[in-house]
C-alpha cells in the first residue's frame, strides 16, 4: 500500500510541476485564431507568390513573434500596398521585458506609418 501511495504522490507531483508553464504554440496557431476572429482568409497568395498571413476586408495582416517585429513592419506595409488594404501586425507577446521592448519599437513605427497592431498573448 505504501508503494502505491508513493507512486501516486510522485505522479501527482510530476503533473503539478507542469502547472504554471506557458503553453507553446507556433505562429500558425496565432495566425489562425486572429484570422478566424476577424473573418479573414489565411495564407492569401499574391501574384509574386508571397503569402499574407491574414487578409480581411480592411487589413493585410502579418503575424509574428515579438522578436520579429521589424520584419513584420515591412511585410505588413508591402502586403497593404499590394492589396489596397490597411497594414496591420498581429504581434505575439508575453509579459517579458524583452517582448515589451519589441512592442514599444513596433508602436513607434505603427504610429508613423498607420499600422494597426493586434496584440496576441503568447500561450493563449
Amino acid at each position: 500500500m505504501k508503494k502505491v501511495c508513493l507512486s501516486a504522490l510522485a505522479a501527482l507531483l510530476l503533473l503539478l510541476s507542469g502547472c504554471g508553464e506557458q503553453v507553446k504554440h507556433n505562429e500558425k496557431y496565432y495566425q489562425t485564431r486572429l484570422c478566424d476572429k476577424l473573418d479573414g482568409v489565411t495564407e492569401q497568395s499574391l501574384l509574386d507568390r508571397t503569402r499574407i498571413d491574414c487578409l480581411t476586408d480592411a487589413y493585410a495582416i502579418e503575424v509574428d513573434f515579438a522578436k520579429k517585429w521589424a520584419e513584420s513592419v515591412g511585410q505588413s506595409l508591402y502586403y497593404a500596398q499590394m492589396t489596397g488594404k490597411k497594414p496591420a501586425v498581429g504581434l505575439i507577446v508575453d509579459k517579458s521585458k524583452k517582448d515589451r521592448r519589441h512592442l514599444k519599437r513596433l508602436e513607434v513605427l505603427a504610429d508613423k506609418y498607420h499600422i494597426t497592431i493586434f496584440k496576441l498573448k503568447k500561450g493563449e
